[in-house]
């Protein structure tokens, strides 16, 4: 295989290469260099053995938009991820290469409204980026056509099997026509893995790239406990304590991205948004002012913040937690260089605490458990630094009309009174102890936590504030302790202590008319509704 260090020697469209350049790729990554020239020379079946955070979404990404037509009305490409959150990462990457090319990528998961898909479908989807539980549900229905598909590929296959979901894939392949080309990345291949290559792939080659060196030495790490909803006041507060920040934050999404930049300048923080969606102009400009340091927080998606070299950061946040060990990896690793220490800060929710004890078994390295600052831990920092750069100004020489102002104030106050009258004049909204908004401590411990799946949703005209106030009156466990409540159209979730969670689930134990309790612990991947209408 040539060894191709361009992507203009990937045999691609000018318009890709365009699109590709704007995103800020500057060159291929080893299974790009791979992939994409097997898939552009033939349609060929493959096994890529890959993490995440190595570019493979890419990698047969480019390829499948090159090669599909747009506007067929028919679903031409199936991808199926492990996860909801992954399904719209793979998603966003998608739309942000096809460039001027119309075709229609929808992510299709559990979780998101029935009828907007419903209504996607109906209109035409050339591309469904998908869980296998939704995927199916779908077909079950008779509301999504893969007969026609022409590419299948299952990402993160070794999840999906850990999450049980190989029957469910097993079945959608069932559904595609045996002319597809089949491509399959898995970052291990347990023998089940290879048993769904031998049974429903053709001759197919495997790709295999190795991982990047897992190192962190340099990197001072740490996580906090919060809830969803404490996140961005948490980022605030983790902000406002250190004497410098200069760093980035990571989000998930796009959407995510837009969300915190904007309400970091609402609150008067020199930040800016980077995601797919800003045109390579924008984005020079951007980097432009953060590595001159005309901003210093830069909000940004893990495909965006590509290729992005910056010295001296002095923090990266994970305001979201990354997919898997090799991308926190490569997040944290733009911190803590030439010799320098830097600080890598990870919010963690109680669904994502096994995920951060993955991340940590992985790259065999400690990442340490700390308490969210206090208000007053904040002010008193804010007083100090105050304090020392009113002396380091005093001790460098003042201008004569400010030495004019000091002379009138105390010719008529006293010295202290006088200073601190200027200070409260000068200081009174920054070192306002109600700027910041309390945030609930709460205490992750492994084993003691249990997400619950509750089979009634907006539908049944529930709320947050009325699912908690419902579970407290039917099971007596206080609304003070059930977090991360989220409340979908038909069915809603909450997570709770595993002594609550057993109070909850004995409450509702009694079936309903032989169907399932109308509270369940909840399976990966939110399935319990298709789960339950099988039965």
């Amino acid at each position: 295989m040539l060894n191709t260090q361009r992507f203009a020697d990937l045999n691609l469209s000018a318009e890709m290469l365009k699109t590709i350049q704007r995103k800020g790729f500057e060159e291929p990554t080893p299974i790009q260099r791979e992939i994409i020239p097997l898939l552009m020379e033939k349609n060929q079946d493959l096994v890529g053995q890959a993490q995440t955070g190595t570019g493979k979404t890419a990698a047969f990404g480019i390829p499948i938009l090159e090669k599909l037509t747009p506007a067929k009305k028919t679903v031409q490409a199936i991808i199926l991820t492990p996860t909801r959150e992954l399904a719209i990462q793979v998603s966003e990457e998608l739309n942000s290469l096809k460039g001027k090319k119309r075709l229609n990528i929808v992510p299709i998961y559990g979780g998101q409204s029935i009828q907007l898909q419903l209504s996607h479908l109906k209109k035409g989807i050339d591309i469904v980026v998908g869980t296998p539980g939704r995927v199916l549900d779908h077909l079950y229905r008779g509301t999504l056509d893969l007969s026609q598909v022409q590419f299948v590929v299952l990402d993160e296959a070794d999840e999906m099997l850990n999450m049980g979901f190989i029957e469910d894939v097993e079945r959608i392949l069932q559904n595609t026509p045996d002319e597809r080309t089949t491509l399959l990345f898995s970052a291990t291949m347990p023998r089940e893995i290879l048993s769904i290559a031998r049974r429903y792939m053709g001759r197919y080659k495997t790709v295999s790239v190795e991982s990047e060196q897992m190192t962190t030495d340099l990197t001072d790490q740490m996580y906090f406990e919060v809830t969803e909803g404490d996140k961005f006041n948490a980022l605030c507060r983790i902000i406002d304590i250190q004497p410098t920040f200069y760093g980035l934050v990571f989000c998930r999404t796009k959407v995510d991205v837009d969300n915190v930049a904007s309400h970091l300048v609402n609150r008067g923080y020199a930040a800016e948004a980077l995601h797919g969606d800003i045109s390579q102009v924008q984005r020079e400009k951007i980097l432009r002012k953060f590595k001159n340091k005309r901003i210093n927080i830069l909000v940004a998606t893990d495909v965006a913040a590509r290729g992005i070299d910056i010295q001296n950061l002095t923090h990266v946040i994970n305001y979201s937690l990354p997919q898997n060990p090799e991308s926190y990896v490569h997040r944290i690793g733009r911190t803590g260089r030439a010799g320098q220490t830097g600080t890598a800060i990870t919010f963690v929710t109680y669904d994502e605490f096994r995920k951060l004890k993955h991340i940590k078994r992985v790259i065999k390295t400690d990442i340490r458990r700390e308490s969210i600052p206090t208000v007053e831990q904040i002010l008193e920092a804010k007083r100090t630094r105050i304090t020392t750069t009113i002396q380091e100004i005093a001790s460098n020489g003042l201008k004569s009309d400010y030495l004019d102002m000091a002379r009138d104030l105390l010719s008529e106050t006293e010295p202290e009174k006088a200073i601190a009258a200027v200070l409260q004049y000068a200081l009174q909204d920054s070192l306002n102890p109600e700027q910041y908004s309390p945030i609930k401590t709460i205490k992750i411990r492994d084993g003691s936590l249990t997400r619950l799946f509750i089979a009634r949703g907006k539908r049944d005209n529930f709320s947050k504030r009325t699912l908690v106030e419902f579970l407290e009156e039917r099971s007596g466990v206080p609304g003070k302790n059930m977090n991360d409540v989220e409340v979908f159209d038909t069915f809603s979730f909450v997570s709770v202590n595993a002594t609550d969670a057993h109070q909850i689930l004995a409450a509702f134990r009694k079936k309903r008319n032989g169907k399932s309790p109308m509270v369940e612990v909840a399976r990966p991947g939110g399935n319990n509704g298709r789960r339950r209408r099988r039965k």
